[in-house]
């Protein structure tokens, strides 16, 4: 890094902090910085433009350090900017692009891009066609996501989201994505545990890990997403899908809020500046699926929001569902019932999955809700202590039964055909069997010999896309019970 000499030599123009508020200095000189630039200060450390006034500059820190009063402070010329490549892969960084494991030597990038960029435009953009697996039964048959879709998941503290986000990058990852995962304002052990869990799954190779922690700087936390971002773009220029997963805007948010009550800015609704919906806009947009060299890329954006006590009516809540194209709703109340992982199918919303399933799924999908919410109503009504007939007796314990098959160990992998297979096997009243561990330890193996076998493989896929419709399915399925579901007991 140059000296400030360095750039006052360059640039001609140099400023003095005239004020410190926190992370925010102000500045007076420098009559040409433009906002969004990065200065540089006498003790050696960055900030960068927040805004401009007629005679005052507004400098956001990058680092811990306290600047003082009278310090001179220069222009660089340049935008945030973090080096991308395929060096990065396995590696855990700041948003800067520096290393986070002291273990570990990276061979720093070449190409640098900048973190804050206008998203392509319509004309680059393409149709969401291809379904992305998350290796979840529940969300891959009742709240597919597309390629390419901004998909929001949702819900309250400590109710199995980031559960659910790892299970997804593993099934990604394996699939042949490559995964970025933003941990904005995490606690560093939080941060070393999806290292371990990424590790201990052998996808590490496939995932970058973009991580700031509550000890840094509210700028450096800022800017966690948008450097995740534009790692994804780069692999996106280089032809790969890829999964940006944004752990979480809400901590994302509060800290943005510091930073607009410090420098003066007008609080708006929950104490919230106006640009708040910008803010997350600008980002988000940059995800979807595009046309790049003749081929379809897609970057998938999974950003997390935090509700409290089931409250999906707040600010930030109600903000990234208005930019986003669907939500997975994780329900506290069922999470305290035990359900594993608690989404709730009846309150969350996929606008463009649907249309990456083929005619069967898409018939599954809509069996599903129609028969679940049959279930939900005849189980509250048994509530009442009415007397059962048979048929109503038959439709709760199959109830039972498919969401027991929805129970899913957060370790588990179950690719998608595997569940749609073993779906009808539940509908079709093949299984006697009521003990739903033994039924979920039968479908793991089905699962494992899916992945390993080839030939069971293309056996299964070959007979879920022949299928027009679930009734077409059912009736293939039965046709040939031993050769999908061999030593089933």
């Amino acid at each position: 890094m140059k000296t400030i000499n360095d750039y006052v030599e360059e640039t001609g123009e140099i400023g003095y902090v005239k004020r410190v508020v926190n992370v925010i200095v102000h500045a007076h000189g420098l009559p040409s910085v433009r906002p969004g630039e990065i200065v540089i200060f006498e003790n050696g450390d960055l900030g960068k433009v927040m805004s401009l006034g007629t005679e005052i500059v507004e400098i956001m820190i990058l680092s811990k350090k306290s600047i003082k009063v009278g310090e001179k402070v220069a222009r660089t010329g340049n935008s945030i900017e973090i080096p991308v490549g395929r060096q990065l892969l396995g590696q855990v960084i700041d948003p800067f692009g520096t290393p986070l494991d002291n273990n570990t030597i990276m061979k720093r990038p070449k190409i640098s891009r900048p973190i804050e960029v206008l998203p392509s435009g319509i004309i680059t953009r393409r149709t969401i066609k291809k379904q992305l697996d998350t290796g979840v039964g529940v969300v891959d048959l009742m709240v597919p996501i597309g390629r390419g879709q901004r998909q929001l998941v949702l819900g309250d503290r400590k109710t199995g989201k980031t559960n659910f986000l790892l299970q997804t990058i593993v099934s990604a990852s394996r699939a042949g994505n490559i995964c970025i995962y933003a941990a904005i304002g995490k606690k560093k052990i939080d941060i070393k545990k999806v290292q371990e869990y990424f590790i201990n799954n052998n996808v590490m190779g496939n995932v970058v890990i973009t991580a700031s922690s509550p000890q840094d700087s509210p700028g450096v936390i800022f800017n966690t997403p948008y450097s995740a971002m534009t790692i994804a773009e780069y692999f996106r220029d280089q032809g790969l899908d890829t999964l940006v997963i944004l752990d979480d805007l809400s901590t994302h948010a509060k800290f943005h809020r510091e930073l607009s009550l410090l420098a003066n800015k007008f609080p708006g609704r929950n104490s919230y500046p106006g640009d708040m919906f910008y803010v997350h806009a600008k980002l988000l947009e940059r995800a979807g699926n595009f046309a790049v060299n003749d081929k379809e890329v897609a970057i998938t954006c999974m950003p997390v929001v935090e509700s409290s006590e089931g409250d999906i009516a707040g600010h930030i809540q109600t903000n990234a569902m208005g930019m986003t194209d669907g939500h997975i709703y994780f329900d506290s109340n069922l999470f305290s019932e035990g359900r594993r992982p608690a989404i709730n199918p009846f309150l969350s919303v996929t606008r463009v999955g649907k249309q990456t399933q083929s005619s069967s799924k898409r018939s599954i999908n809509r069996e599903l809700l129609s028969f679940l919410t049959l279930y939900e109503k005849l189980r509250n009504f048994s509530h009442f202590g009415a007397e059962l007939t048979e048929s109503v007796r038959v439709t709760l314990q199959s109830g039972e039964k498919i969401l027991g098959i929805f129970d899913q160990d957060p370790n588990i992998i179950i690719p998608s055909n595997i569940q749609t297979i073993f779906l009808t096997l539940i509908w079709s009243g093949n299984v006697k069997e009521t003990d739903m561990k033994k039924l979920n330890r039968y479908r793991e193996r089905l699962a494992a010999l899916y992945t390993d076998n080839r030939s069971y493989r293309e056996y299964v896929d070959k007979i879920v896309f022949s299928a027009k419709s679930f009734n077409d399915l059912l009736s293939i399925v039965q046709a040939n019970l031993r050769q999908l579901f061999p030593s089933f007991q």
